[in-house]
This record gives structure tokens, sequence and C-alpha cells, in this order.
């Protein structure tokens, strides 16, 4: 277990089944240290846990800190862990050592050249592009991303190529504990104010992890974007600087000289240490293009081809959550995004305005967070007037306690361009959306929250239709 820090040889996980949790899980197994964890209800993510040796409770207790007879050396908690927690708790009680994920994965980065992909937008999809581009070109590198691969379906894996490409999450701050070779930051733009309290407070958290990028590496930053293009003034001279984007020029930028859809997807033409280049994207949207630039450079950073990384990033198939086709029914299309900001929420049904062709674009939107919702309501509203049908339903609090007059409708009476349904009643969604669909519709759940579970069942109740005629 040389790969493992002596204080994560016994690791106890709270939240064992959410996307990081499992992800620091997988990597310790595969290590051969000793895991246990506990959630508040059973998964099927759990299945390959347990095949790996990890012993896993449902619900939380006291007891669950005794899986293992010698105890945990340490337990790894998330943001959403409260104080409360029973085991966390218990952990305190007897001197347990208490870790953030954020320091556990920076413990399993030990060794390791670190690629940290950063940004309010596109960090999942760009991690993701490096790490398939990576694994394409024989590099074999470790990794732990916000969500499943499609090529793998899983979301970390334990590599022995001597790198380690991680998402690096801004929004509670836990992205300072990582002190990468290889930085991204993709975009910077108010978001998670619920944490950081002040748009400026959340950029400068920002400006903290360039600070953070090691003597000698590289920052990679979008020049289209003004916050994210800012923070070269936040590294010392010992870093270098590449960027990417239309508006730059400077040597070893990578300068976008244009996009055109292509397929399901797009092509994106660069300019790059004097040579013009051709990144195929089999995902639809110019701003997964641009996650490509990122990731390219990002890339050959580590040591890649340049050719072997193209190729790999047009074998991409995407993330799960992010535009997954969830099934068809006759020519209806149903797909599931992630997308739960204004920003995000814009530029992918832009995206899916491309993949509709002629048809029209119906969106299942489930706002996310009360505070995010009063925040940006109207940037909502503005930006799923994109579609021809909108499904606004009500929002899914997650960490949050419900907060007085903030609802979907918050959202649904901004909404102008298209139809708007405002639903609250979860359990009628899916025979809403099946009501209003036509052939050759594209429909789309979007949002961070349970909104997921609602395309299967929108199939499912199209082809019911269907059968009955």
């Amino acid at each position: 277990m040389n790969d493992v820090p002596e204080v994560l040889r016994r690791a106890h996980l709270i939240g064992i089944g959410g996307a990081g949790m499992s992800g620091i899980a997988r990597i310790l197994l595969a290590r051969g240290a000793a895991v246990s964890g506990s959630d508040a209800k059973d998964s099927r993510a759990f299945l390959s846990l347990r095949a790996q040796g990890a012993k896993i409770a449902i619900g939380q207790r006291s007891e669950n800190l005794d899986l293992f007879a010698e105890g945990p050396s340490a337990v790894v908690v998330s943001t959403a862990i409260r104080d409360v927690n029973p085991e966390l708790a218990a952990a305190r009680e007897r001197g347990v050592t208490v870790l953030h994920r954020a320091e556990a994965l920076a413990g399993l980065m030990e060794g390791h050249r670190v690629a940290a992909i950063a940004g309010t937008h596109g960090k999942t999809s760009t991690t993701s592009m490096l790490t398939v581009a990576l694994q394409h070109c024989r590099l074999d590198p470790s990794f732990a991303i916000g969500g499943d691969l499609n090529e793998s379906g899983a979301n970390a894996h334990h590599g022995e190529g001597g790198m380690f490409v991680a998402e690096a999450d801004e929004s509670d701050g836990s992205f300072l504990s990582y002190a990468p070779s290889v930085a991204v930051v993709t975009n910077v733009e108010p978001d998670h104010l619920d944490h950081h309290g002040t748009a400026e407070a959340y950029v400068a958290v920002f400006g903290e992890f360039a600070r953070r990028v090691r003597p000698g590496g590289l920052l990679i930053l979008c020049g289209d974007d003004a916050d994210a293009a800012a923070l070269a003034g936040d590294v010392g001279a010992d870093v270098r600087i590449r960027r990417y984007g239309r508006t730059v020029e400077g040597p070893g930028d990578a300068r976008v000289l244009g996009y055109r859809p292509w397929g399901e997807g797009g092509i994106v033409t660069i300019s790059l240490d004097g040579k013009e280049i051709e990144i195929e994207v089999a995902v639809p949207g110019e701003h997964m293009a641009f996650n490509a630039v990122a990731a390219l450079l990002a890339g050959v950073e580590l040591g890649a081809p340049v050719d072997g990384l193209i190729e790999g990033l047009a074998a991409f198939g995407g993330v799960r959550r992010r535009f997954e086709f969830k099934g068809r029914s006759g020519d209806v299309r149903i797909y599931d995004d992630y997308a739960h900001h204004p920003t995000e929420v814009d530029a992918q049904l832009r995206a899916v305005r491309q993949a509709a062709g002629e048809g029209r674009v119906i969106v299942v939107f489930q706002p996310h967070l009360y505070s995010r919702t009063s925040t940006f309501a109207a940037e909502f509203a503005q930006a799923l007037g994109l579609a021809d049908e909108v499904v606004v339903l009500d929002v899914y609090g997650a960490r949050e306690e419900p907060q007085p007059g903030v609802s979907g409708a918050l959202i649904a009476d901004r909404i102008t361009g298209a139809r708007v349904h405002y639903e609250p009643a979860f359990d009628r969604a899916a025979l809403l959306a099946a009501d209003l669909v036509r052939p050759g519709d594209l429909l789309v759940t979007m949002g961070a929250g349970d909104v997921t579970q609602l395309g299967p069942e929108i199939v499912a109740e199209l082809d019911r239709r269907a059968e009955q005629g």
C-alpha cells in the first residue's frame, strides 16, 4: 500500500454512495486499503464496491465505525455531512482523524503528476475528455471525476501511469487542498453563493486556486472569459500560462478559428504552435468543443502526443447526465442533462436545438437549491425561453431548507418565448411531458436533482400510449 497515506489505510466514508466519495473508495480499494462506509439508502453503485471488499452499512449510526474490528484510521466526510451526524460525532469523541473528501483525495494524489480541472461550468466534461484522451494514448492515468464516463461507467480509477486527473470542486472551496502541476480554469461565473457569500468572494477563491499551481507548472485559462483570463495575474513568474479561445493571440495559446456542427457533435478548428488543427467532438455544442481544446492543452503538457489526443477526443462518448441519451419512443428522443446554472442551461439548450434538427425542443427543468433559484430566477427564465415547451418542477432543495416564497413558480412566471407549464407535483411530471410531445420532438430532463428519474418514465409512458393506439 505504498500509494496510500498511513492515515487512510483504514478509511470510513460517510455518504459513501456520493459521486466524490464513491470515487475515493474505488481508488483506496484498488490500492489495498480497508474501506468501510455508510449511506442513507442502498444503491447499485455499492455492488462493485462490495465486490472489491468494502463493508457498507445502510443507515448512519455510531456503531458503523466498527465495521472493521480495528476501527477506522480516518473518517472521511463531505461538506454535506453535518456535525450532528452520529458517525461524525462518534469519530470526534474517539479522537479519530476526520478528513474532508478533498483532503483524502489530495493524499491519494501524492507522488503523482496532478492535473486539476476547475471552472464554474464544464469541469466534469473537460476532466472526462482529458482522461479518455490520455487513456487512448495508453498513459493509464488515475482519475476522479464528478460523473461516470460513458466508456467505462466509472467515476474513478487507480492507474499506473504516474499521473492523476481530478475534477476540482470550487463549491465549498475544497479545491484549495490540491497542488497541481497542471491546472485548467474553464470559466469563472458567480455560483454557490450559499457558501461563498458574495460574487467577489467566489471569484477570489479561484485566485487562491491559481496560486496553488506548483512552481514550474502550467495554468490553462479560457481567454474569452474575463474572470478566468484575469487569473494570469494571480500567479508568479515561475508558473507558465497558456490560453485558449477566439480572442487569444499569444505564443503557445490555442486560438479558436471556428466551430461547425458535424454529425451528432461538431468540429473546432484551432491554431496551435503555428499549426492549424481540427478537433472532432462527438457531443453537441460549441461549449463542448472549447472544453476539448482545454483538454488538449492539458494532455500535451502531460506528455501525450497531439495526434493521439485528437483521436482520443474524437472517441469521447460523453459523461452520464451530460446530454445522456435515455431512450426513444417512436420519433421522440429523450435525453437527460445535469445543467443547473443559467449559463449551463443556455449553452445546453443551444446544443439541444442543434441536435433536434427540425423537431421541437421540450425541456423538463427542476431548479436546484432555493438560494440559487432566488438569485438567478430571471436568468433561468431567459435561458429556458430557448425551448419550445418548458415544464418547470418545484425546487430540489438538497442540503437547504425551504425558503418562503421561493418555488419553481419564481422561474416559470418569468419565462417568455416558450409555452410554460409549472408542475409542482413531481409524480405528475412524466404524464404531463408525455402529453406535450409530438413526433420528431427532442425532450430533455434537466437539473441536478432527482429529475434524472423522469427520462425512463417518460419513455415508458410514451411506449404504453403507442401500444394502446
